[in-house]
């Protein structure tokens, strides 16, 4: 069951949120609700990866912001779900957050049917995590470990354990600029070593992983929010270039990214 905590400085706002999340059919526990970001990190920074699973945060608040409240959130907890709120259907909204660690965002007033499509796909991916193991912390090491296979031998763990984390770190930051040195850098071999480790272990390049990983999430916001550009997904999900990002979705797609949202909503505009 989904564990989520919801922070809002307006009272009837955690309210109403709270009311649409009491009747989410799959169940979850509320397990906390406060008014800014400070009062939320107090209770978030005691929890272990198992005590919370998603959060639902506004973005302007007093005495700690929503964007600050989201960079310290997945600093503590690198596995939450954020789901970050806005009474402006604004992109730069939606930049910031998902830059600051966000994993979603919706527009104020919530429907219902939006979140308990996110809330469906929270609950799946719990599910897989917990399949996945229970060695390390819990819910983050058990997903990358679902991922892979059981090694046979102990240094084949620690070569399964890296790629593991550099997975992860790809999940976590996929939208922010990453290139080798950088992530070389976060787990502590140099970058000749770990380039030719992921090719050898997981079949892809760590490039290549990262640019699946980005189309992935780019195919479900064109679904899950049609009046986003193209050129606005593209910078949400770590490409500059909104032509680079065109030609890379329909080499791996197929079509175009407004072709795949026609082909599943409708339609939408460039």
């Amino acid at each position: 069951m989904l564990k989520v905590m919801i922070v809002d400085d307006e009272e009837h706002i955690r309210l109403g949120i709270a009311k649409i999340l009491s009747k989410y059919p799959g169940g979850l526990t509320i397990a906390g609700q406060h008014a800014n970001g400070l009062e939320a990190m107090l209770q978030l920074s005691a929890m272990e990866p198992d005590d919370l699973d998603v959060v639902i945060t506004d973005i302007e608040m007093p005495m700690m912001d929503g964007l600050r409240f989201i960079e310290q959130a997945k600093s503590k907890l690198p596995h939450l779900n954020i789901v970050m709120l806005s009474g402006y259907n604004d992109f730069e909204y939606a930049r910031r957050s998902m830059r600051a660690g966000a994993t979603d965002y919706l527009l104020k007033p919530m429907d219902k049917v939006e979140v308990f499509k996110l809330l469906d796909r929270f609950a799946e991916k719990k599910r897989e995590l917990s399949g996945g193991g229970t060695e390390g912390t819990a819910g983050a090491e058990a997903g990358a470990g679902a991922e892979m296979a059981p090694a046979p031998a102990a240094s084949s763990q620690g070569e399964n354990g890296t790629v593991e984390r550099i997975r992860r770190l790809l999940a976590q930051e996929y939208n922010r600029e990453i290139d080798l040195k950088y992530i070389a850098d976060k787990v502590g071999f140099n970058a000749s070593y770990i380039s030719k480790l992921f090719s050898r272990e997981t079949g892809e390049t760590i490039t290549d992983c990262l640019n699946r990983m980005r189309i992935d999430k780019a195919k479900q916001f064109l679904i899950d929010h049609p009046g986003l550009k193209v050129y606005e997904i593209a910078h949400v999900v770590g490409y500059g270039d909104k032509i680079y990002f065109q030609k890379l979705f329909k080499r791996t797609v197929g079509v175009t990214p407004l072709e795949y949202r026609a082909g599943a909503s409708g339609g939408g505009e460039e």
